[in-house]
């Protein structure tokens, strides 16, 4: 497969470690090489580093995952000295992921990243609440997702991808939003908020109580807001949610997605993304369409 060009960037292949399931691009170095990969995005970062929630964080469902890490990282300071060195010796498509509580903060990390000439674009975090807005997350209002998404595009050197929520009532109105503000591409969907009880001690199994639904389970909801949100705008979408194996991926692409990205699989099967690479590719020569072609096909075949 030739390199993909989205968002202004090259990707040698279209697809991408999620952000929170690839550490800093060198966690996963025992099971195979991130230039095999078209790209990553890093844990989520913040200003100052965050211990994030108490345990339990994390519990098993019987077809996924539910998170409630906290937004725990080592603050941007730390990237800079501790991680960017090895990212610097990459080729894949390095993408940092921003997490910030206010507008202020959002751009002072934006500023800091501009610095950084590895970082080749950014991701922004739209699901963490905004403090001066009473806790209001700015991902769920697409006058806040207007106001964040067009305040960073004026500081930020690198293309801003924006990561949408699938908490709200119409992920279209709000991808419509990002890119009216200038977004150069969407990633979509982050975590369902969702919980579980445990029956012997009859509390929520989180310290948080809800955390993040994520794996199998979730990708028939990721792949329809794909085919919604790729009606509604014309940037490029990279897609993912519950991807497990290159058919899972294919139906992403169909549904619109530029470029995939695969998170909580790592945790399953660590050494995955190369080989669902390798079943990719033969799943797209067995169509007889080019994988440009591929992108949002089920729009155009649903049509005819």
């Amino acid at each position: 497969m030739k390199s993909i060009k989205t968002a202004g960037l090259i990707f040698a292949n279209p697809f991408i470690a999620a952000s929170g399931t690839f550490g800093y691009a060198d966690s996963y170095l025992d099971f195979y090489h991130p230039d095999l990969l078209g790209g990553f995005v890093l844990k989520g970062i913040s200003l100052e580093p965050r211990k994030g929630n108490p345990p339990m964080r994390i519990i098993e469902t019987p077809s996924g995952m539910i998170n409630a890490i906290g937004l725990e990282n080592i603050g941007i300071e730390r990237l800079i000295k501790d991680k960017i060195p090895f990212i610097e010796t990459l080729h894949s498509v390095a993408i940092a992921n921003l997490y910030a509580e206010t507008k202020d903060d959002f751009i002072k990390l934006t500023e800091k990243i501009n610095e950084i000439k590895r970082i080749d674009a950014i991701e922004i975090n739209i699901s963490c609440p905004n403090v001066k807005s009473g806790g209001m997350q700015f991902g769920v209002s697409p006058k806040m997702t207007e106001y964040l998404t067009k305040n960073i595009k004026k500081v930020s050197s690198k293309p801003v991808i924006v990561k949408l929520s699938p908490n709200v009532a119409d992920i279209g109105e709000i991808a419509k939003a990002a890119e009216g503000a200038g977004a150069d591409a969407l990633s979509l969907i982050n975590t369902i908020s969702a919980m579980i009880i445990d029956t012997k001690t009859m509390l929520p199994a989180l310290a948080n109580v809800t955390g993040g639904l994520s794996g199998p389970a979730i990708l028939p909801i990721a792949v329809r807001m794909v085919y919604q949100v790729y009606e509604a705008v014309s940037i490029p979408i990279i897609g993912g949610g519950g991807i497990s194996s290159a058919n899972d991926a294919l139906q992403f692409v169909m549904a619109g997605a530029s470029l995939v990205s695969i998170g909580t699989y790592n945790f399953i099967s660590p050494a995955s993304i190369p080989v669902i690479i390798k079943q990719f590719n033969n799943e797209v020569k067995k169509t007889d369409y080019s994988y440009s072609d591929l992108i949002g096909i089920a729009h155009r075949q649903h049509s005819t």
